[in-house]
C-alpha cells in the first residue's frame, strides 16, 4: 500500500496574528476511511534506530529525545505517519507528500530504498530540536545524505519564526521564513519561487544545489533561480487541483484582492487585510468553497460544483493547528488543535501540548472499520449522516460545531489562567485533566448529534409509504 497524501497548508507569522502567536496547520488528506490516533511521545534517553516499514529506510537516531504530541496512523504496516506536533520545546512541526515535480530530478540512496519519506520525517526530527530553523536544518542534512524519493512540504514554527520548506526529490531542497506579518496558503504544487542565495536569515537550501540545477540545464529562465519553475511541473492539472485552494484562502483573508482561481501567477506569500484569528484557520482548513458557485454543496451550475477540489472533502483524515503563543512557558504555550474526520463536518478541540498523555479515546483505535470507541469514528459518523440528507441536516450539524466551539473556548480561558496558578507535576496534571474535558465536551455533543440523526433518517428511506387516508 502507499500512501496517497494531498493536502492543504497554512502558515502565518507572529506579526500576522491577532495574539501574536506562530500558527502552522494543515489537512491530511488520503482515503475517506483512513483512520488517525492522537498521542503523546514521553521524553526519552534511550538508545535507537528508526526503521521504516513502507521503505525500509534506516538511521541512528540521538540518544536523548523530547516529548511531543503527534498523529499516527492506525496501523504501522505501511509506516507511521506522525505527521504533526508539537515538543516540549514549543517547536511545532507538520509534514506532508505535498508537492509534485517534473521528472528531472535524481533518485535517493539506492541503498536506504528511496531514503527519508513523508511517514519518517516528524519522527526523526521534532523530537530532537529545539527551534523551527534547527528543524529545517536537521531534516535537510538527513536528506542531502539519505536522499528521498518524494517532494514533500514541511511547516516548521517555534514562537518566533515560521519556515516552510520543500523537497526537489533526490537531495535537493530549499526553505524559506515566512515575514512575521505575513501568511501562505500552500497546496499540492511547489511553492517557493525567487530564491536569495545571499539571504541567510530568510533561506536555507542544500549545499549543492546551484550546482545540481546548472549541470542538468534545469533553470528555464535567463535570470533568477525560481525554485518553483525549476523544479515544479506547473500544468493543467494544477488549474483545478492545486490554484483553486490557494485563491481561495487568499480570499478568505484578502477579499479586497481579485483573482482568478486558476492562476498560475498567485503568490506564495501575502500580507493578510486583518490580523489572522484561529477561527479563520479553521475556516480555511474547512472550505469547500462557500460562497462562490465552486461550492459542491451550493447552488452553482453542475459544471461549477464540480470544477475544483475542495479544501475540505471526504478524504481528510485530520485536521490541525499547531499555535505557539507569545509570553507563555513551554508547557502552555503550544495549543494543538485537532479536527478528526472531515474539517467542515468535525470540530477543532484544543489540546495544550504540555499534557503527558491524550485522551483514552484520542488513542484507541487499531483497525479499519468503525469503532464507537475511536474520536475518529465519532466525527466521521456524524459526517456520513449528514452526507446523506446534507441540506436537512447540515444546519443542525452547524448549530452543534458552533455551540461546541463556545464550549471548548470557554474551558481554554478557563484553563490558562489556571494553569498560571500551577507548576511542575501538579501543572502536567491538570493539562491531562483539561485535554479529556475538551475531549468530553466535543465527543459528547457528536454522539448526542449521531443519535438524532440516525432517528431523523428513519423517515428518509425511498421505500417510505404514507398512507393516503382520502384513497
Amino acid at each position: 500500500m502507499e500512501k496517497y497524501s494531498a493536502c492543504t497548508s497554512f502558515l502565518a507569522g507572529k506579526l500576522a496574528t491577532i495574539d501574536g502567536s506562530t500558527i502552522i496547520g494543515r489537512n491530511e488528506d488520503s482515503k475517506s476511511a483512513w483512520p488517525k490516533n492522537f498521542i503523546v511521545h514521553s521524553h526519552s534517553t534511550e538508545p535507537k534506530e528508526f526503521k521504516s516499514n513502507e521503505n525500509k529506510f534506516t538511521m541512528p537516531l540521538p540518544d536523548e529525545a523530547a516529548k511531543y504530541t503527534a498523529t499516527p496512523e492506525w496501523t504501522d504496516q505501511y509506516g507511521l505517519f506522525e505527521e504533526d506536533g508539537i515538543n516540549e520545546y514549543s517547536v511545532a512541526m507538520s509534514a506532508t507528500e505535498s508537492a509534485y515535480t517534473n521528472d528531472t530530478v535524481l533518485a535517493a540512496d539506492p541503498l536506504n530504498s528511496g531514503g527519508i519519506g513523508e511517514e519518517a520525517m516528524v519522527t526523526v526530527v521534532l523530537p530532537y530540536i529545539k527551534t523551527a530553523r534547527e528543524g529545517v536544518k536537521r531534516l535537510g542534512s538527513i536528506i542531502e545524505k539519505y536522499g528521498t524519493s518524494e517532494t514533500n512540504g514541511i511547516l516548521f514554527s517555534d514562537q518566533k519564526e515560521v519556515w516552510y520548506m520543500e523537497t526537489a526529490a533526490g537531495h535537493q531542497w530549499v526553505a524559506q521564513r515566512i515575514p512575521d506579518d505575513h501568511y501562505a496558503v500552500v497546496s499540492n504544487q511547489l511553492s517557493i519561487q525567487e530564491i536569495d542565495f545571499d539571504d541567510d536569515v530568510n533561506f536555507m537550501f542544500n549545499s549543492g544545489l546551484k550546482q545540481f540545477v546548472a549541470e542538468n540545464h534545469l533553470n528555464p529562465n535567463e535570470s533568477g533561480f525560481n525554485f518553483r519553475e525549476i523544479f515544479g511541473k506547473n500544468d493543467l492539472s494544477d488549474e483545478y487541483y492545486n490554484t483553486p485552494r490557494v485563491w481561495e484562502g487568499q480570499r478568505i483573508l484578502n477579499p479586497e484582492i481579485k483573482q482568478d482561481p486558476v492562476s498560475h501567477d498567485l503568490p506564495f506569500i501575502r500580507k493578510a487585510s486583518r490580523l489572522i484569528k484561529i477561527s479563520d484557520v479553521q475556516r480555511i482548513l474547512s472550505s469547500h468553497y462557500e460562497g462562490t458557485p465552486y461550492n459542491p454543496a451550493g447552488n452553482g451550475s453542475e459544471t461549477d460544483k464540480h470544477r475544483f477540489r475542495p479544501i475540505s472533502l471526504p478524504a481528510t483524515q485530520e485536521s490541525h493547528i499547531l499555535q505557539l503563543r507569545p509570553n507563555k512557558p513551554n508547557t502552555t504555550a503550544g495549543v494543538h488543535w485537532l479536527a478528526m474526520g472531515v474539517a467542515a463536518q468535525s470540530v477543532y478541540v484544543p489540546f495544550f501540548a504540555g499534557m503527558s498523555e491524550t485522551p483514552a479515546i484520542y488513542q484507541g483505535t487499531n483497525k479499519l472499520e468503525y469503532d464507537p470507541n475511536s474520536a475518529y469514528w465519532v466525527f466521521k459518523l456524524v459526517s456520513v449522516l449528514v452526507d446523506a440528507h446534507f441540506k436537512e441536516f447540515m444546519p443542525e450539524l452547524q448549530k452543534v460545531q458552533s455551540a461546541t466551539n463556545i464550549s471548548l473556548g470557554n474551558l481554554l480561558k478557563e484553563a490558562d489562567a489556571k494553569s498560571n496558578e500551577l507548576s511542575g507535576d501538579n501543572l502536567t496534571t491538570y493539562l491531562n485533566q483539561i485535554a479529556n474535558q475538551s475531549s468530553t465536551i466535543a465527543i459528547d455533543a457528536f454522539r448526542k448529534l449521531s443519535s438524532q440523526l440516525i432517528t431523523k433518517s428513519t423517515d428518509m428511506s425511498p421505500l417510505f409509504y404514507k398512507h393516503n387516508t382520502d384513497l
